[in-house]
């Protein structure tokens, strides 16, 4: 049952074959080994580990994490043991996993981009790289990259350029239209986009008067976003020829299907991890229990049937 599942399952993103549509968000799985006590990993379609810089970031100063109202605001800001230490450390036991591994890169300028892609393209073990142009909790890089056209597409050709892997660009949902960014990145030669990353958001504390955030804004996530995340997605489905991974407020399986069916090819699953660390597992069983009950015996047959 399981291989039937592995084949009704499999999606192709950019050229990497995934078992089923179901990859982690970067940053909510650490490196993966995390989660190893509590879901057997090689079930998942991908694990996107947590961004990596060319050296290691302590991130912002806490507060930095906070619940709100149907998701959590969180200003990290990249917080990284940095790209060697990640190769020497952490890569070792995910090497041992029956899982395509896919490396979050970022930098504060497109050549420290290249350089943490080129580092990353020579290690044994990684599947594929995604790059963070999206990060809204950081002095610079990140969502700079991300809200501009033009150096989306030279931060996307500069990897391209820098690795022989599949590269999937990460969209940031702070702008006015999302599906000029992602052609920009497909047109420089991205094989895949995931989006989207988190909506800024703000919270105060009413009775000191102060944000509750010591970076004052954060990213917001959760199933808050769901609604903008689902809408972006199909519209940048609609915009470009490459496949699209959804992410943002996916809880359970019913959430990841909407994503489908409005065409993203996979999606990621980020705030879901910290609520329940075996949501990705119980989304796949989900979606395989939803193919079955409808009678769809490939997922292909079920990736992009919305009706309008």
């Amino acid at each position: 049952m399981k291989d039937n599942n592995s084949r009704r399952l499999a999606v192709d993103i950019g050229g990497l074959v995934l078992k089923n549509p179901v990859m982690t968000a970067s940053g909510t799985f650490g490196y993966g080994e995390e989660y190893a006590a509590y879901i057997d990993l090689s079930v998942l379609g991908a694990i996107v580990v947590k961004g990596l810089s060319i050296t290691p970031r302590e991130g912002n100063p806490p507060s930095r994490i906070m619940e709100t109202a149907s998701g959590m605001l969180n200003a990290v800001g990249l917080e990284n043991v940095g790209v060697r230490a990640f190769i020497d450390e952490k890569l070792p036991f995910l090497r041992e996993v029956d899982v395509p591994v896919i490396a979050n890169i970022l930098g504060d300028t497109v050549e420290e981009y290249c350089e943490v892609a080129h580092i990353l393209s020579e290690a044994e073990g990684i599947h594929a790289l995604e790059v963070n142009i999206s990060c809204p909790n950081v002095a610079q890089g990140g969502i700079d990259f991300g809200v501009n056209p033009e150096l989306a597409f030279k931060v996307t050709e500069g990897v391209k350029n820098a690795t022989d892997l599949p590269v999937i660009v990460k969209l940031t949902p702070n702008v006015t239209d999302i599906t000029e960014i992602a052609k920009s990145v497909e047109d420089a030669g991205a094989d895949a986009i995931s989006l989207i990353n988190t909506l800024t958001g703000l919270s105060i504390d009413i009775e000191k008067r102060i944000p509750h955030l010591k970076n004052i804004t954060g990213g917001l996530s959760g199933p808050a976003i769901k609604p903008v995340a689902l809408r972006m997605v199909w519209e940048v489905v609609r915009a470009v020829s490459v496949p699209v991974i959804g992410v943002g407020g996916i809880m359970k399986a019913g959430d990841a299907l909407e994503f489908l069916v409005a065409g993203a090819r996979a999606v990621q699953v980020g705030t879901a991890n910290f609520v329940n660390p075996r949501s990705t597992v119980e989304i796949i069983k989900g979606i395989a229990a939803y193919m079955e009950r409808k009678g769809i015996d490939d997922i292909k047959d079920l990736i992009g049937t919305l009706k309008t």
